[in-house]
């Protein structure tokens, strides 16, 4: 098990709405084999569900895992990423995707993030 320290914060995306979601830690693991199943992984996995190194993602979530690597080295804090479930009832990793991949692409065993209070029950095989 991985235990990455670092200083989080509330999600921006989630401002004035923070009555409507709750802190939870969740295993990435489970998170990326549901996430798997978005249309928006292919971006950061293989078909494999294996999350693509650096150099073979796209030019635009490239810049935006660098940014949240310099974060990590310098000890920055990151906001949580917002975690919620699709229509095709798999997750959905909203705002921080970079973040939630980058940090498990390091071996982080939980990732704190922000899930909407009404989904808590569907969210329970994804906690740690």
């Amino acid at each position: 098990m991985t235990t990455i320290s670092l200083q989080s914060t509330d999600s921006a995306s989630i401002r004035g709405r923070e009555d409507r979601y709750m802190m939870v830690r969740v295993d990435p693991k489970a998170v990326i084999k549901s996430w798997r199943d978005s249309l928006f992984s292919f971006e950061w996995l293989h078909q494999d569900g294996s999350i693509r190194g650096l150099d073979d993602l796209p030019l635009h979530e490239r810049d935006k895992r660098l940014k949240v690597e310099k974060h990590l080295s310098s000890g920055q804090p990151l906001e949580r990423p917002v975690l919620g479930i699709g229509v095709m009832d798999n997750v959905e990793i909203g705002a921080g995707r970079d973040i939630f991949l980058t940090l498990a692409a390091h071996g982080a065993s939980e990732i704190e993030v922000h899930i909407p209070k009404s989904s808590a029950s569907e969210f329970k095989p994804f906690l740690r």
